[in-house]
């Protein structure tokens, strides 16, 4: 499905736009994740992870998210400029279809303006909006204290630990801690 402009002013009183990405962002999208995956260590890649990824790989990426109905991409445009986007992806098995998960990511020049508030509002919209949706998840990387901020604020609370599960270049392991936001109001 595509979703068209959700038009909101950022903190700084910028306008921003979220919506569905189209095949002529792909050159820009494949700008901004390996930008992204270069501003810090708590995504899950690194730049050159997408050195291989071509345009027209990242056009069909887009034509099968817009065309999936399991899922929803957003992307977030800033006076014009590719700033972030988010994804929602919902589960089809029978024993786990009351259950989504997320991901955000957001280039640090706009980080601390109201994105990923934003983002996580269209996200939840979308989750009700779909029906059945009991539980929303995520992953965050050990360290990341501004994101777990924003995911504590929206209302997610850690759930596990996974050990040692991201090893950086450098050899550090650092742990990957899941949440989970509950959008029904029982237990």
């Amino acid at each position: 499905m595509i979703i068209g402009e959700i038009a909101f002013t950022l903190k700084d009183g910028r306008e921003a736009v979220l919506r569905s990405p189209l095949v002529s962002d792909a050159d820009a999208m494949l700008d901004f994740i390996k930008k992204a995956t270069g501003e810090t260590e708590f995504l899950m890649n690194y730049p050159e992870e997408y050195d291989g990824y071509s345009l027209e790989m990242e056009e069909a990426f887009i034509r099968g998210s817009n065309d999936s109905e399991n899922g929803e991409m957003l992307a977030c445009f800033v006076e014009g400029e590719f700033a972030g986007n988010c994804q929602i992806s919902f589960r089809t098995g029978l024993k786990a279809r009351h259950r989504a998960s997320v991901a955000i990511a957001i280039l640090k020049q706009y980080w601390g303006l109201g994105i990923g508030t934003r983002m996580f509002t269209e996200l939840f919209r979308i989750a009700e909006q779909r029906g059945g949706i009991r539980q929303i998840e995520l992953e965050f990387i050990e360290g990341n204290s501004r994101a777990r901020h924003l995911y504590e604020k929206m209302g997610f609370r850690i759930t596990g630990v996974k050990p040692d599960a991201i090893r950086l270049r450098d050899g550090r392991f650092m742990n990957e801690y899941m949440m989970v936001k509950r959008l029904d109001q029982e237990g």
